[in-house]
Parts: structure tokens; C-alpha cells; sequence
């Protein structure tokens, strides 16, 4: 099975070449899809995503697998997948609602420059409640490794640096997993590779 990767905001391809390892060493084809909010439109980026993946597999079976921004960009493709949906998505730390991060850095102005349209999308309620859901198994692995307590701007929520737990799962009734990890790191989490094996075994 083919298993395409989609990095998050502010990070790289590269970033997801130890979760990209674990995956190929048991057995499966990885593809790693590249792009940049500071000079991408999310409709640009979205077709390309479909582009990328149609070419990819040549429809054979494959999944889905997006760190935070990236899961966005999935839920975008999906109607344009329609006719080869993935056979499972795994989000990683996914904003599933306008989050408390997002609205703090909407304004700035350095955050507008180096995130683009993107970035305000992820303020933007609208957008995000117009997201599609799979129609496939899908899972939300959220981070637990941010501060909590009295000098967290999180207060007593379970966060992983970024978003809070119940930020990853907004209203959507998808299973979650909890990953002690912080947000930037969460695709590095053994627990991550594991858990997604595992359920893919299940459904080959």
C-alpha cells in the first residue's frame, strides 16, 4: 500500500522522513508531498495535493497520513478524491475548529507574511466547519506534552504546545489517540508509526 505524508505549517518534507522510515520498514511505499503557505493559495495547494496523489498510486489502494496543516489539506482533496478515496487517514495533531493559536496570531503581521492565505483559513470559522470528513477509518492522534497548569496559556487543558485536545477533535466523531509529545515533534512519536502499522494491518 501507498501511504502519502503531508507535512505541516512552517516545516518541510523532511520532517517526516523518521515516520517516513519506520512505515517503509514494514513494508509499505511512502510519498513525501512538499508545499509552502507563504507562496501557495490553499485551492492551488489542494489540486496539486490531487494531482500528487492521483500519479502516485495509479489507483492502487493508499493512505492518507497529515501533520496539523496538512490534515487540513487532505480534507480539502477528499471531493476531488472521490473516485479513489484513500483507504484510511491518520491526522496528527489536526486543528478541527478555529483554535486559540490560531486567532492569537492572525493579526501579526510577520505571521500573515511567512503563513499566507493558509494561515488565516485556520481563524477563518467558515472554512474550517466546510471541511469534509472521510468517509473512510480514520484516527486523530493528538499531542499531551504541552504545560498545563498555572503559566499555561492552555490552563489545566491537555495541549501539546499548539492546540489543545479538544482543539484536535472539535466536533468530529473520529477516534483519538493521546501522544506525549508537543506538537512540532508528534510524527517523530514511535507510538504514531505503531498505532497507524497496526490499523492498516487490520485493514489490509
Amino acid at each position: 500500500m501507498d501511504i502519502i505524508l503531508i507535512h505541516g505549517m512552517g516545516r518541510t518534507p523532511l520532517s517526516m522522513l523518521v515516520l517516513s522510515h519506520r512505515l517503509r520498514s514494514r513494508g509499505f511505499s511512502t510519498r513525501l508531498f512538499g508545499y509552502s503557505p507563504t507562496f501557495e493559495t490553499i485551492e492551488g495547494c489542494k489540486l496539486r495535493l490531487v494531482s500528487f496523489i492521483q500519479k502516485a498510486t495509479r489507483s492502487r489502494p493508499y493512505a492518507l497520513v497529515g501533520h496539523s496543516l496538512g490534515t487540513v489539506l487532505i480534507r480539502a482533496a477528499l471531493p476531488w478524491l472521490k473516485y479513489n478515496p484513500p483507504t484510511a487517514c491518520f491526522f496528527l495533531a489536526p486543528p478541527s475548529q478555529v483554535c486559540q493559536t490560531a486567532n492569537f496570531f492572525a493579526d501579526n503581521l510577520i505571521y500573515r507574511l511567512l503563513m499566507g492565505e493558509m494561515g488565516q483559513l485556520l481563524a477563518n470559522g467558515n472554512f474550517m466547519a466546510s471541511l469534509p470528513l472521510p468517509s473512510t477509518p480514520t484516527r486523530i492522534y493528538a499531542g499531551i506534552g504541552g504545560l498545563v497548569g498555572k503559566f499555561s496559556p492552555f490552563g489545566n487543558k491537555p495541549n501539546d504546545g499548539v492546540l489543545t485536545v479538544e482543539e484536535t477533535q472539535g466536533s468530529l466523531d473520529i477516534p483519538v489517540t493521546l501522544v506525549p509529545s508537543m506538537h512540532t515533534f508528534i510524527m517523530n512519536s514511535s507510538i504514531v508509526a505503531d498505532d497507524i502499522i497496526n490499523n492498516l494491518g487490520d485493514i489490509q
